[in-house]
C-alpha cells in the first residue's frame, strides 16, 4: 500500500478556520496506471457537535470517480465553483484522471459530460456495481485503493499520441505562467488554434483558454492565501491580465467574491454558530 500525500491541493477556496474534523488523503497511482490516472484520493468528514462547513473549491480540468452513500459516479469537469455543506459524518472516495486521460476510456467527446455526473455503470458496465458494493463497504481507505486499482488495471485502454500530448499539455499550463494566451499553448502543441481548440473539446472536454483562466484563478487563491498577499496590481500583471479591474472582474465572476474579500475571509477567525443536530 503506498503511503499517502499530504500536500494541500490547489484551488481551494474555503477558509482554513473552522475545518476541524476534515480530513483528505491522496494515493498516487503506480506506474501502471499513472498515464491516466493522477492520484487516488479521499475526503472524511466528523462535524458532529460542530456548525456546518461550507467546503469551496474551484475544480480542475479532470474527470473523476466518485464513490459515496450508496453510488458510485463518473464526474464530468465542472466549470463551475464547486460547494457542498459538510455536516454529519461521512466519506467520499475518489479517482481523479489526468487532464485528457479519461477520453480512452469513455469513447465520447469530454465535452458531453461537461458540468454532468453519470452512473459509473453507464461508461464501465455492469460489472462496476461490484466495484461499488465492495469499495462502500470497506473502511480501510487503503483497501479501497487497491479494489479501484485492480478494477482499472485490466480495463486500461491504449493511450492514443494526441491524447497524451494534451494531458501533457494542460498539466504543463498548470504551472507554466508564461502562457498567458490560446496561441502560446497552440505553438508548444505545434498546432494551429483552431485544431487545439478543436481537440481540446474532444479529449480534455473544455477550451484551452478555459484551461488558462481556470489555472490562472487557482494561483491567484494560493497567493491570496498567503498573509502577505495585498498588492491586487502585481498579483494581476504577475498572472498575465492586463490590469487590477480586469483580473478583479474575472475572479469575482468565477467566485462570486472580489479578491479582497476572498482574502479577508482566508485570515478571519470564524463567528461561533450553534451546532447542527
Amino acid at each position: 500500500m503506498s503511503a499517502a500525500h499530504g500536500d494541500t491541493p490547489r484551488g481551494v477556496l474555503s477558509p482554513p478556520a473552522g475545518a476541524e474534523g476534515i480530513e483528505n488523503e491522496r494515493f498516487p497511482p503506480g506506474p501502471a496506471l499513472a498515464p491516466f490516472i493522477a492520484h487516488f484520493w479521499t475526503v472524511r468528514w466528523d462535524r458532529r457537535g460542530r456548525p456546518d462547513f461550507l467546503a469551496e473549491t474551484l475544480p480542475h480540468p479532470c474527470v473523476h470517480l466518485l464513490f459515496e452513500r450508496g453510488r458510485a459516479q463518473v464526474a464530468g469537469i465542472s466549470t463551475r465553483v464547486f460547494r457542498r455543506r459538510l455536516h454529519g459524518q461521512a466519506r467520499v472516495f475518489g479517482v481523479k484522471f489526468r487532464p485528457a486521460a479519461f477520453q480512452p476510456f469513455l469513447k465520447a467527446p469530454v465535452s458531453s459530460i461537461r458540468n454532468r455526473v453519470l452512473a459509473l455503470s453507464s461508461v464501465f458496465g455492469k460489472e462496476s456495481v461490484v466495484l461499488k458494493d465492495a469499495i462502500l463497504s470497506e473502511p480501510d481507505v487503503g483497501r479501497c485503493v487497491e479494489l479501484a486499482r485492480d478494477f482499472l488495471l485490466p480495463r486500461l485502454p491504449p493511450m492514443p499520441p494526441h491524447v497524451a500530448q494534451l494531458r501533457d499539455l494542460v498539466e504543463r499550463m498548470s504551472t507554466d505562467q508564461s502562457i498567458t494566451r490560446v496561441e502560446h499553448a497552440a505553438a508548444l502543441a505545434g498546432l494551429d488554434v483552431r485544431t487545439l481548440q478543436r481537440r481540446f473539446r474532444a479529449a480534455v472536454g473544455v477550451s484551452p483558454k478555459w484551461v488558462i483562466q481556470r489555472y490562472r484563478l487557482h494561483e491567484a487563491a494560493e497567493q491570496l492565501s498567503r498573509s502577505d498577499a495585498k498588492d491586487l496590481a502585481a498579483l494581476a500583471l504577475q498572472l498575465g491580465y492586463f490590469d487590477q479591474p480586469h483580473f478583479i472582474r474575472s475572479f469575482k465572476a468565477v467566485t462570486g467574491r472580489a479578491p479582497g474579500t476572498h482574502l479577508r475571509r482566508r485570515t478571519a477567525t470564524p463567528p461561533l454558530a450553534r451546532p447542527r443536530h
